[in-house]
């Protein structure tokens, strides 16, 4: 599955960042600032605004990821 995939394609740091950034996206959703996602999860400030960025305005990949996992 995609799991598979992202381990045989990415590297261990790759992976991480992807988990971290996935992270940023569940806390943009709750409502928490950047400040305290940056505390939490290590993402740079900067990355965290373009992660909201997309949240709100990109091809809806997020958001689809977002209502699958709360549905599981």
């Amino acid at each position: 599955g995609m799991r598979a995939l992202l381990a045989d394609l990415c590297t261990p740091a790759e992976l991480q960042a992807l988990v971290d950034r996935w992270r940023a996206v569940q806390l943009l959703d709750e409502g928490l600032p950047y400040r305290r996602i940056n505390e939490l999860t290590g993402v740079s400030v900067t990355t965290i605004g373009r992660v909201a960025r997309f949240l709100a305005d990109g091809a809806g990949g997020y958001r689809t990821a977002l209502e699958r996992t709360r549905k599981n």
